[in-house]
């Protein structure tokens, strides 16, 4: 799958660009998800760029932790969502691509507003269940922090999910064990994510989140896991930072823009693989 490799590669040029070019927003864990953006939607995803908001007859995708919003502008802006010259407007006065996806911007791709973290799981269990009342056959997937699982608003809907038997729901969360604060063992204490989720009725699967290939084989057996009464849940095991040296494990890198002198170290060790915007 070197085609995925050389997509990862230029997309986390575009989140270091990104904020580097307005001197802010959320590096760390957006380059740990880029592989998982990379695998969703250009292989194992059904969707359509023209986006249509109802989303009938395709796959739906929501970010709970709305802070990566680089990594899903540049994912939606590399699979045609919008013109990828739009990304050197991330976070400017007017720009449609704010700090966190907002739905009143209108950018093709963003189903939901996630500014305030913690929400996006209910969200997709809504979703998810419109689909079952319509007799849509597709599956709705979401993307998780595990430092945003200190919100509460998360343990009521996957108490939720299982009891409705939201079969058709693969929710994944980014166990990089980082959050802005500092370590989440340090912050609030996790335990074992994987544990609890099988306890609530979820079916289970962990895998290596900076794998490209590991992460479409996950996918796409999660896929064939779903219509089986329970929801799926994905360990998503991560480097905070992953592709940069000097970012890598390190939580101050949650939310601060590289310099010049750090941006130009970065971009040395990423292939410009599809052309800079």
């Amino acid at each position: 799958m070197a085609d995925l490799k050389a997509i990862a590669s230029q997309i986390r040029r575009d989140i270091l660009r990104m904020v580097h070019g307005c001197s802010s927003g959320h590096p760390g864990g957006s380059l740990g998800c880029t592989d998982y953006f990379t695998a969703l939607y250009f292989q194992v995803m059904k969707h359509d760029p023209r986006f249509h908001m109802d989303g009938v007859n395709e796959d739906l995708f929501f970010l709970s932790n709305g802070h990566i919003s680089p990594v899903f502008y540049s994912t939606l802006a590399r699979s045609g969502y919008f013109d990828i010259k739009e990304l050197a407007t991330f976070r400017k006065i007017n720009s449609r691509l704010q700090g966190h996806p907002a739905t009143h911007e209108h950018l093709p791709g963003v189903r939901m507003a996630s500014g305030s973290l913690g929400q996006g799981m209910s969200v997709a269990i809504g979703a998810a269940l419109t689909k079952k009342l319509n007799k849509d056959k597709n599956i709705v997937f979401s993307l998780h922090g595990d430092g945003e699982l200190d919100e509460g608003q998360n343990w009521e809907a996957i108490m939720f999910a299982p009891h409705h038997k939201v079969d058709n729901l693969i929710s994944t969360v980014d166990w990089n064990g980082q959050q802005i604060d500092g370590t989440t063992e340090k912050v609030l204490s996790l335990g074992n994510i994987h544990d609890k989720f099988a306890v609530f009725g979820w079916l289970t699967l962990d895998m290596n989140g900076n794998d490209v290939d590991e992460v479409v084989s996950t996918l796409e057996k999660a896929k064939t896991m779903t219509g089986q009464g329970k929801p799926i849940a994905i360990m998503m095991h991560t480097i905070m930072g992953k592709g940069v040296d000097f970012m890598e494990n390190d939580h101050n890198w949650h939310g601060v823009a590289p310099n010049d002198e750090q941006l130009k170290k970065a971009l040395a060790q990423l292939p410009e693989t599809l052309g800079d915007y």
